[in-house]
């Protein structure tokens, strides 16, 4: 990669966890580890002062937790950083409450260097990283009126919901154009349109919504990664 590096602020509370983020992160091309923090509490200070583009943040910590980071991090921020949550487990309900206070995506603690350097850029292009059995097993009994009501409100056309339906199952942009044959940007536009009657920040949020509304379908056997690739 050329140009301007993707910068990473690293948050966990092991030492070890952290050092080795940062020997994977700093050998990569277009990224640079431009800080760390051993918990959640001491992240807004360091992102007032580095400006970093990504977050990555363990989900689990002892005075402040990545939940409640994230949730500061937003209160606080009209620019915040992405925010890509690191996990042991990814059927962990902390994932879940991360995801839903505005979270970016996740990652495995467990994932192969080249898979943490792609979750990095993923998020830093603006895109999303989740795994939808992940997402669909998470949602599994949260079902709630709300949800259901935000859906109905918003009146999404038939082509917006194809749309939606997709983004559950895992793809991206680009597979979606392929899908229904229309352009990237084309979905792009549809996309937009989505967040904007849901009243959700991004294409996380969306996905969410629509498996806690029962819209998603919940048997689909899609399981790659949410908006990986372009657009």
């Amino acid at each position: 990669m050329t140009g301007v590096p993707v910068t990473v602020l690293l948050v966990d509370d092991e030492p070890l966890a952290r050092a080795g983020l940062r020997a994977i992160l700093d050998g990569q091309p277009g990224i640079e580890v431009i800080g760390e923090a051993a918990d959640g509490i001491a992240v807004l200070p360091l992102i007032r002062c580095s400006r970093p583009a990504v977050v990555a943040m363990d989900v689990r910590m002892p005075l402040m937790d990545g939940i409640e980071a994230t949730r500061a991090i937003l209160r606080a921020l009209p620019d915040p950083p992405k925010i890509l949550m690191i996990t042991t487990f990814e059927n962990d309900d902390y994932v879940y409450r991360a995801l839903r206070a505005g979270a970016d995506g996740f990652l495995l603690k467990r994932a192969r260097p080249d898979e943490i350097a792609n979750a990095v850029r993923t998020v830093a292009q603006g895109d999303s990283l989740l795994y939808p059995a992940s997402i669909r097993a998470l949602a599994v009994g949260r079902g709630n009126a709300d949800a259901r009501a935000a859906l109905a409100g918003a009146a999404l056309t038939e082509r917006e919901q194809a749309v939606l339906r997709h983004l559950t199952r895992g793809m991206s942009n680009l597979e979606i154009a392929a899908r229904l044959h229309v352009s990237a940007e084309t979905v792009k536009t549809h996309v937009s349109a989505i967040l904007a009657k849901l009243r959700v920040r991004d294409r996380t949020q969306a996905v969410i919504l629509a498996y806690e509304s029962g819209f998603a379908e919940t048997g689909s056997e899609h399981t790659t990664e949410l908006n990986r690739g372009p657009g």
